[in-house]
């Protein structure tokens, strides 16, 4: 049975809108990941927003339960129920249904559609409420029913807001294969799994506690599929479903080993983690340092880990990607449209930390024997620092043997060298926000931006600043300081676009402004002051002067990023920007380097964007109306309910508070001029439009014609051809005469052995002994050769009692230096140039005494 598709085609049936899965990365600021079905309807619930037209969904969500305040990491591996990644089916009324249409159709789909059977089931409620417990009563017999307090059967969104009892659907997994003291109903025991959690939304919880009833409740339900296919199967563990058992199957397979009662722990870890890595990087969350990468990141490494349990000592984990495809591709089409890209960034990671696991593992494992009870936080830090160890892991590593970390001294060490390293940005400019803008605010208020639609503004000067955000009532001749106009046409720094400079001026007075920065809201402009003294009150004309070329690079970046999803795929995602008058630099997600056909690709598109004149437009739209269009958000940014939307022609749509082009044609022509790696799965694009590229484009042209006059030839490539011919040749030459030696070698043949030693001036003196040996039966041989002020010297032997390596060791001293060698070949350096004729004396004598 898909379970999956039977119940959202039930819910369906009963009027219900079926909802897609929502991403792993929710709007929801106060949420690391999407943790449970409702989140993408919590503005409903709140009323944030009003009810859909059909006020039924239904949805299976993918979770995530691995960070933040919903974090079951830990439990992955011992448990038969707790997940990374898992799916919850959900079905949902918006003030439609309540509870006798809720309580029908979860009944109805447990008894009727999963078959399960009546005398399995139990069900839960809370002890207050009667109105659940008398519904429940037309379905299941009472003695079936239990209440239980607030703690196992009321929900809250949080300490106010919306609020209810719940009702929970219990299965009796059996007696005979659970009877421990906390295996009954309430305890904390495997026998009575949870399997649906039907929540009543009726109240309004105030700030002193005081519950409302809402006028129209809601409902909110979720039901882990994990769960209900273990029991639809007749297994008791999750992992045994046939959710994970072709992973792990696959996985012993690789490994050549089956599991085992001591090592299927490894196992299922792994088949768990393989889902939760997978589906973050299909929706474009890589693997890096700080948030929800550095959690993809910890279950990475706590997968591999175990993989090197299993022996494993190279990458495996893509090697299992297409079984999970095979399982969950067909719903969940991503796995298979990333599947390479996946694969590559899963293989990336494992090598990254399997080049660091073996010297970790002998560092834990030195360490664990001086261990009883505390491990050191010293070694827990230097396994995060220097192995790539995430503490989380090395916790885990000591789980079985119940032995804890020192945390303690471990953050402590952490602090310190966050410490370090923030010292280390010396004139970061850290010193330099540290007015007292919360005085300014009260004072004056927020300055208005007015320069979305002019470059110049008559304004008034509200506050005057001195370089350390002191507030004066003037400025001298001279001085430098800030400005608070009272409206301001300069843009602030935000969103990767440097702040304007221009100037303020009147009939007397002129400063520079330098550049502009937002401080807590204020928008204040860095100046100095040129001409007569500048005081708080006055009047000036405010004028942006580099506003045009930042604006062309800033639009350049937009028609870049869509560009970029055009030709490498939707998965790229901004990871940076810088734009300024003189190029732009766009940073995004792309796991290697781009070929110079796919630079060229993205190149050519964004100069057809320009050339086909696209309109900009500028709204102002609510979020979700924003988001509807298409409009991409940065990464990590904070949007309110209303949100700029810049865009051009339909092709590029984006969030964003930057000034930008009229027309895509203002923007003149595109060239990147560099893509290079930032970081593991990062790139980075740097490129200039408008006046700067002209200027690029001078240079280059300048650049080509200073070429032609140095090669003599208007066709760069043929004179370039040429010169390489040319310079073949010559290396041909010399080579030749390197290995041409204008006098003989000097030999001699004592006994039956030949016996060569000489000093060489040219050729290559390895090649001349390797020769030689090949030529003769038995022979003996040291060349030396003199260079600048460095001596080379090389030995061979072959079928006599002289030994290469003792040979060379006991002349190279001689030339002030040292080597050594098999007892067939030897070589060594020295520098006393002076000394050749001693060495070559002295390594005769040698030979004749050791024949």
């Amino acid at each position: 049975m898909d379970i999956r598709k039977e119940y959202l085609e039930f819910f369906k049936s009963k009027g219900h809108e079926v909802i897609s899965s929502m991403p792993l990365v929710p709007d929801d600021p106060t949420l690391m990941f999407t943790n449970a079905g409702m989140v993408q309807f919590k503005d409903i619930f709140t009323g944030a927003v009003p009810r859909p037209v059909n006020p039924r969904a239904t949805s299976c969500q993918l979770c995530v339960r691995a960070g933040g305040k919903h974090n079951d990491l830990e439990n992955v591996g011992y448990t038969a129920r707790h997940h990374t990644l898992f799916e919850m089916l959900g079905n949902f009324s918006f003030g439609d249904y309540f509870k006798e249409d809720a309580i029908a159709y979860a009944w109805e789909f447990v008894t009727v559609n999963l078959a399960l059977p009546i005398e399995k089931l139990w069900v839960t409620v809370h002890d207050s409420d009667d109105e659940a417990f008398e519904i429940w009563s037309k379905h299941i017999d009472p003695s079936r029913i239990m209440r239980f307090g607030d703690k196992d059967n009321f929900w809250s969104m949080g300490d106010t807001g919306a609020c209810g009892p719940c009702s929970e659907i219990f299965y009796d997994q059996g007696e005979e294969h659970f009877n421990g003291p906390e295996d009954k109903m309430g305890g904390d025991g495997d026998r009575f799994l949870e399997i649906w959690n039907l929540v009543f939304m009726q109240y309004e919880r105030s700030s002193d506690g005081t519950l409302t009833a809402l006028p129209k409740p809601s409902i909110d339900t979720g039901m882990g599929l994990e769960r209900v296919m273990a029991i639809k199967e007749g297994v008791f563990n999750n992992f045994d479903s046939s959710n994970f058992q072709p992973i792990i199957k696959k996985l012993e397979e690789l490994a050549e080993k089956e599991a085992t009662s001591e090592t299927i722990g490894s196992y299922r870890v792994i088949a768990d983690h393989l889902r939760a890595n997978s589906f973050m990087l299909s929706q474009g969350i890589l693997f890096g340092n700080e948030g929800r990468p550095y959690v993809n990141r910890r279950i990475m490494r706590r997968a591999v880990r175990h993989g090197y349990l299993l022996g494993f000592r190279e990458p495996f984990m893509a090697k299992l990607y297409d079984t999970l495809c095979d399982i969950m591709g067909s719903h969940y089409s991503e796995l298979v449209e990333q599947k390479s890209y996946v694969k590559e960034q899963l293989t990336l990671e494992e090598e990254r930390f399997f080049k660091t696991i073996d010297s970790g593992m002998t560092l834990f494992n030195e360490e664990l024997k001086n261990t009883k009870d505390l491990f050191s936080g010293e070694i827990a830090f230097k396994l995060y620092d220097e192995k790539g160890f995430p503490l989380d892991l090395t916790e885990d590593m000591l789980r079985d043997r119940d032995i804890k970390v020192d945390v303690e001294k471990f953050e402590e060490l952490m602090s310190l060298q966050k410490a370090k390293a923030k010292a280390a940005w010396k004139g970061s400019g850290d010193s330099a926000t540290e007015g007292d803008f919360k005085t300014l605010i009260e004072k004056y208020g927020i300055n208005e931006f007015i320069g979305y639609n002019t470059t110049t503004y008559e304004s008034k000067i509200v506050a005057l600043l001195d370089e350390s955000f002191n507030e004066v009532q003037a400025l001298e001749k001279g001085q430098s300081g800030w400005v608070m106009l009272d409206k301001t046409p300069f843009y602030a720094t935000s969103g990767g676009q440097t702040g304007d400079i221009g100037a303020l001026e009147d009939e007397g007075h002129i400063a520079i402004v330098k550049d502009t920065q937002k401080f807590h809201g204020l928008n204040l402009s860095k100046i100095k002051v040129e001409k007569s003294n500048l005081k708080v009150g006055e009047a000036v004309s405010a004028v942006v002067v580099n506003r045009w070329e930042v604006a062309k690079h800033h639009s350049a970046t937009h028609l870049l990023q869509s560009a970029l999803k055009m030709v490498l795929g939707d998965t790229v995602s901004q990871a940076g920007s810088l734009n300024d008058s003189n190029r732009l630099r766009f940073d995004f997600t792309y796991p290697k380097a781009m070929t110079n056909e796919e630079i060229e690709e993205v190149e050519d598109l964004v100069n057809s964007m320009i050339i086909r004149g696209l309109p900009g437009n500028v709204e102002e739209l609510p979020i979700e109306e924003a988001k509807k269009k298409g409009a991409i958000a940065m990464f990590g940014e904070k949007y309110g309910d209303m949100v700029r939307v810049v865009s051009f022609g339909g092709i590029s749509v984006e969030f964003c508070g930057g000034t930008h082009v009229r027309n895509t044609q203002d923007i003149g022509s595109f060239y990147i001029t560099k893509e290079s790696g930032v970081s593991a799965g990062v790139r980075r694009i740097e490129a200039v439009c408008g006046l700067a590229a002209i200027k690029y484009t001078k240079e280059y042209i300048t650049k080509v014609n200073e070429l032609q006059n140095e090669l003599k030839n208007s066709d760069i490539l043929l004179g370039v051809k040429k010169l390489k011919d040319q310079i073949k040749e010559l290396k041909k030459e010399l080579e030749e005469a390197q290995n041409s030696i204008s006098a003989p070698i000097t030999e001699e043949m004592i006994g039956d052995i030949k016996v060569v030693v000489d000093i060489v001036n040219n050729g290559d003196i390895k090649k001349i002994v390797d020769d030689y040996k090949n030529g003769n039966d038995k022979v003996a041989i040291m060349l030396i050769q003199a260079k600048s002020d460095k001596v080379m010297l090389v030995a061979g032997s072959k079928n006599c009692s002289v030994k290469a390596g003792d040979w060379i060791k006991a002349i190279a001293p001689i030339v002030g230096g040292g080597g050594g060698g098999r007892p067939d070949f030897a070589q060594a350096g020295g520098k006393d140039v002076s000394k050749v004729d001693e060495a070559k004396k002295a390594a005769l004598e040698f030979a004749k005494e050791n024949i």
